[in-house]
Formats: structure tokens, sequence, C-alpha cells
């Protein structure tokens, strides 16, 4: 409930209003990030199912054609299954749809971790040809339950190879994102407070009860923080560093909305008191007044020591009734085209490092250099104790 105070951590659960919200999913929530505020603001990507929690059963059933009508002049169809916020330009969908003859058809069962749940229960009857969505958290359980089928495509470089989770194909990365703290730094000025770096500085008294984050068992980017500490501080220190953040009054909200858009003291805020916040990278950039070029002048930024990287990834379906048009939408993923519209699209950086990047992207989002990183066979194996253990120290 709003205002519950446990152990030094405040939870809250406040409802807003639905609005213009994609929703992105991975780790079992629903991809409510990119919230567009009134004035603009797209920031990457949320939270919002439980992890593991039950998934729609109902897919949406889209469907584009160049006609209108689902159908192309010789009847083909590719069936994209993905998350719920997929998005890339009409006009690359219809290109695509030209250059090769095929109808893409989307259908989107949930956010990112009920996809995997709806590819295992469904992989006698395959919900369609191609996926795409799953991420490094859940990359490794669905290889594990035979969903996928090998496939390397011609335009995987060097930066696919960097995030490939097997040796025999079966994910090929097409996007990444950085989950990391977020801080207002306008509010530190103000305050005569430095602003932290670390995550160790996250414990640090002088910044007791100024950070909100959201909950792993109900938020992508909850899980990915939880996930960053235990990359930082190995299964035998990361409890430790939790009970430390617990005790310097962190604030836990349900889900990224809430924290970004209710506690964060920042521009979009709605009169938050929190000037450290959970979010991505990518967030700055949709803060910064229009004319200012300087990043030293940008309001906020974010904290590049305590990322987490989230990689989605595609894969062709086993059993796919269209497995040759399944990998023309994983090369079609990988063009230049798409890679440079995921951006402004997703609010993801592309995998592809060779692409341009928008220029406020490129001024106030730079992506971590080390970036935090967990096994991924480590989170398949471990991923739902070490939320009970977070919920035990965190919530009580």
């Amino acid at each position: 409930a709003p205002g519950t105070t446990t152990t030094g951590t405040t939870t809250t659960g406040t409802t807003r209003a639905s609005g213009p919200i994609p929703t992105r999913g991975r780790a079992g929530r629903t991809r409510t990030a990119q919230v567009v505020a009134a004035s603009g603001l797209a920031l990457a990507l949320t939270a919002c199912t439980a992890v593991g929690g039950s998934a729609d059963d109902e897919d949406s059933g889209q469907t584009t054609g160049q006609d209108g009508t689902g159908a192309t002049t010789d009847g083909g169809r590719v069936v994209l299954v993905t998350h719920d916020s997929f998005a890339l330009s009409e006009e690359l969908i219809a290109q695509f749809e030209a250059d090769t003859g095929l109808t893409l058809e989307q259908r989107a069962p949930g956010d990112g971790g009920a996809l995997v749940n709806q590819l295992i229960l469904t992989k006698d009857a395959p919900l369609g040809d191609v996926v795409f969505g799953i991420d490094n958290s859940f990359a490794s359980r669905a290889i594990a339950e035979g969903v996928l089928e090998p496939y390397t495509s011609p335009a995987a470089g060097e930066d696919v190879a960097r995030y490939a989770v097997d040796e025999e194909g079966y994910l090929t990365a097409i996007d990444v994102g950085d989950v990391c703290v977020n801080v207002d730094r306008e509010w530190f000025a103000e305050a005569g407070i430095p602003e932290p770096e670390t995550l160790e500085d996250l414990t640090d008294p002088q910044y007791r009860d100024l950070l909100v984050v959201t909950n792993p068992a109900t938020s992508s980017p909850g899980l990915a923080f939880l996930l960053a500490t235990v990359g930082a501080f190995g299964e035998e220190g990361w409890v430790d560093y939790w009970a430390a953040l617990r005790d310097n009054g962190v604030k836990v909200a349900a889900g990224w909305s809430d924290a970004y858009y209710v506690d964060f003291t920042g521009p979009s805020s709605e009169g938050g008191d929190r000037p450290l916040v959970l979010s991505y990278a990518s967030s700055p950039p949709y803060e910064v007044p229009e004319g200012v070029t300087d990043p030293a002048e940008a309001p906020t930024r974010a904290l590049l020591d305590t990322c987490f990287r989230q990689v989605e990834y595609a894969g062709v379906l086993a059993g796919a009734e269209n497995p040759e048009g399944a990998q023309k939408v994983v090369d079609w993923l990988l063009s230049p085209e798409v890679q440079a519209d995921i951006p402004e699209q997703m609010y993801v950086y592309p995998v592809d490092s060779s692409v341009e990047l928008p220029e406020s992207w490129a001024t106030f989002a730079p992506q971590a250099e080390e970036p935090f990183e967990v096994d991924p066979d480590a989170i398949t194996e471990n991923r739902d104790s070490w939320i009970q253990t977070w919920t035990d120290t965190v919530i009580g």
C-alpha cells in the first residue's frame, strides 16, 4: 500500500492513469516503460507483471499487409511472436513485405516473461514462425525448453557474436538497454551534496531516503538492478548490500512509471522527493530542454557504474510453418535500416554499434563501458530464489 514503511524501506504501489504507455516486457513484467509524456518524454521501458505470473492466453492477432487485408499477392505470410510493445516504422514493415512477398503478422501474448512462458506452453503447436523479445534473463530457459531452432544470420557481425548466449545460434541479439540509477543533478546542486557515482555510494548515509528503485518481482528494471548487485557483489555479498540499502531508506515502487513520474524529483515527475531513481541510460535525453547541447547542463544523468545490460534476442521457432520466412525476419531485424530505427521506436540501443544514434543519444545517453553481468544460466537457475531472498531482505 502507498506510504507503507517496512524496516526503513518504503514500498509503493500507486496506480497511474493509463495514458499512452506502450509496454515492453522482459523478465515477467509488462514493458510499461516508454511512457511518452506530454513534453515528449519517451524513456526506455518498464515493468509490471509478476515474474513467473500467469499470462493472457490471447494474442493480439495483429496483422499487417500491403493491401490492408493481411494477404500479399502470393498469399505467403510469416508470423512474428513478440512482446506487446514491439514497434518499428510502418515504412520498414511495408518494405520488408514488398521485398519478400510475405505478410508480416505480429502476435503478442504479453510481456517478455509471459512471452517465454507462452512459447514453452505452446511448443508442440507453435504460436508463430519467429520470436523477438526474449531477453538475457530468460534466454537459457527458452533454449533449454526446446522452443527454438538454430539459425546464424549472414547479417550477424561481431556485435551480435559478443552477446551470444549459446554456440549453436539459437538466439540472435537485436538490441541492448542499460538499466542504471539516474540522478537529478539540479536537486544535488541546490542541496550542496555531491552526486553519487557507484553502487557503494548509494549506501552512504548522506544519500539516506534519496533513492527509489522498483520491485524485481513486478518490474523488469527492478530485476535488472537486482542482477546488477549480484554481478557486483557476488553470491556472498549482494544480500548484505540490499540490507544496507534498506537501512539507508531505499524506497521500492511497484513499477517504473511510479518510480520515475511520481517519486523522482526530475523535470518530468509529479513532485516527487527522491533525486535518485532506477531507470535507463537512455532516459536523460528526454529531460534535456530544447537548445541545450552541453552534457554538463543536462538536468539528469545516468550513473554508468551502476548499470546492468539487458539484451533482446530473436530466434526461429521450432516447428515453424515458415522457417525460411522466419530466417528472413531475423536478417531484416539486423539490417542497417531496422537497427537505425530501433532507438526512436523502442528506446533501446541497436546491437550494431556502427549505427549512428540520434544526436541527443550520442550526447546525453552514452552506454556503460563495463556494465555488470550475470551468466544467463545462473539467472535461469537462481532467478526465483534471488527474488524471494530480495523480498525477505528488503520488504520483510
